[in-house]
């Protein structure tokens, strides 16, 4: 017997669930967002932000946060004499954009149902997250040219290492210069991430009994007040070694974007994406991408510690 109201439409159909998917581009963009790993953490290392609209962002590098002169004592009715503010050197950065498209076919998405489609994001917007951390890691790396060598290797195949002193020795570099620089991140590899989280002298000042305890987690994320940042060896420049970078996230320096349109959604922090139906050959092609260049405007903000390992 016939019901009334009739039931309500479904898209229990495999090809069209996925088709109806991608025909939106505002789902996908949002699956992309939600799909990045989380271990990429290059946004967080120069967290300001600027806008260009012409391919290119200048800036200043800060030499000071001090006027050229310093203020003087003025008598009772005294004119108060002038001084300059100089500016710093300026700078000219020029916005790349990076992209890279995938085609899903008909074919594939009939046969493996959403799996192709998963798994074509999921490598996309890991790709273009994985150029970001890149190229943030290695300007900063190679920005920073105050540095001074770890009292012993931080790996224990020296004498016994001294952590915890030689990044707050570094801290301490950075806070003399008396520029308000105030170091908030910790920047390694994944082996001297390693060598932190399982350091004996670090790990017998911790509370034993934490939740958050390394031993329990596997997770350390803190330090000294440093938030520890790891980041895989091939993010870093060649010829540096093995070292680790104390900075100043808020004033290191920043990210400039371009918006282009034309279409794209916002797939997380830097990241767009575009869906393209390719009717002549039965697929989809799905692109991501990402126009940005890093800037360090401040490399008195950060302090290398190298020969740790």
């Amino acid at each position: 017997m016939a019901t009334y109201p009739p039931a309500a439409a479904t898209l229990s159909d495999p090809n069209l669930t996925a088709s109806r998917f991608l025909q939106n581009p505002q789902f996908v963009a949002r699956a992309l967002q939600t799909m990045g790993d989380l271990r990429y953490r290059g946004t967080f290392l120069l967290t300001g932000r600027q806008e260009t609209t012409g391919g290119a962002v200048g800036y200043e590098q800060v030499e000071g946060i001090f006027a050229d002169a310093a203020p003087e004592i003025v008598a009772p009715g005294g004119e108060y004499s002038l001084t300059t503010i100089a500016d710093g050197p300026a700078g000219l950065a020029r916005v790349a954009k990076y992209g890279k498209d995938t085609l899903i076919t008909d074919e594939a998405i009939k046969r493996r149902q959403m799996d192709p489609v998963s798994k074509g994001l999921l490598k996309l917007v890991n790709s273009a997250q994985l150029v970001i951390d890149q190229a943030v890691v290695s300007v900063i790396a190679s920005a920073i040219t105050a540095t001074r060598a770890a009292a012993s290797k931080w790996d224990g195949t020296g004498t016994a290492p001294v952590i915890l002193r030689d990044i707050l020795r570094a801290v301490a570099d950075v806070r003399s210069l008396n520029l308000g620089y105030e170091p908030n991140a910790l920047l390694v590899d994944d082996s001297t991430w390693a060598y932190l989280a399982s350091d004996t002298t670090i790990a017998a000042a911790m509370a034993r009994e934490a939740a958050t305890n390394p031993i329990y987690t596997g997770r350390f994320d803190i330090l000294a007040g440093l938030q520890v940042i790891p980041t895989p060896a091939a993010n870093l420049p060649l010829g540096v070694g093995t070292s680790a970078w104390v900075v100043d996230t808020d004033q290191l320096g920043f990210i400039a974007t371009e918006d282009l349109a034309q279409g794209y959604q916002a797939a997380g922090e830097l990241v767009q994406s575009k869906v393209i139906r390719e009717d002549l050959n039965d697929a989809w092609r799905v692109r991501v991408r990402a126009n940005f260049v890093p800037v360090v405007t401040d490399p008195g903000a950060g302090f290398r510690i190298s020969g740790v390992a």
